[in-house]
């Protein structure tokens, strides 16, 4: 392999590394101005496009040893997206453009070592936002320890009211 495609190669693979969601999009037919306005949305949600050769994409695999990476099957002409940070949001701003623009749409995927079918990348842009994700599982986590102080409450209060009833018996009397 010639020393500019190696360079080439070792830098998409270090754009694999250190992504922690990468997406594959087909965008054939789509506009420069169309593109860079595409890259404009990902850019807001801290991801990045990378129009890159297929076979180098699979080269990138095999050179960080991911085999199904090694072996997907891209055809066409393929944009990387690649970001840090919320997964869904990347997945939202690709299928919200490609209903813009439908000769934008999402090819697969690459997220924790597993390669993503374009329906898993419709699921990931159907999840809810990280920030309202992690509100959830604090509520559910929550939940048990506010159960078990509304039944204790309960009790105390079944006490008082007791107590309460009784004191206003003998004040009657």
């Amino acid at each position: 392999m010639r020393s500019e495609k190696l360079h080439l190669v070792n830098y998409i693979g270090s754009l694999i590394k250190e992504a922690d969601y990468v997406y594959f999009v087909s965008f054939q037919g789509l506009k420069v101005k169309e593109l860079a306005e595409f890259r404009t949305v990902l850019a807001a949600q801290g991801a990045e496009c990378h129009v890159l050769k297929n076979t180098l994409i699979r080269k990138a695999g095999a050179l960080l040893g991911a085999e199904a990476l090694a072996e997907l099957a891209l055809a066409g002409d393929t944009a990387l997206v690649c970001g840090k940070g919320d997964v869904s949001a990347a997945a939202k701003a690709i299928t919200e453009f490609g209903k813009k623009y439908e000769k934008l749409a999402a090819k697969g995927g690459y997220f924790e070592g597993a390669v993503l079918s374009v329906q898993e990348v419709g699921e990931m842009a159907a999840l809810p936002p990280k920030p309202v994700l992690q509100a959830q599982l604090l509520g559910v986590l929550n939940a048990p320890a506010q159960n078990l102080v509304r039944v204790l409450n309960a009790k105390a209060a079944s006490i008082l009211n007791v107590l309460s009833a009784y004191q206003e018996k003998i004040e009657k009397q």
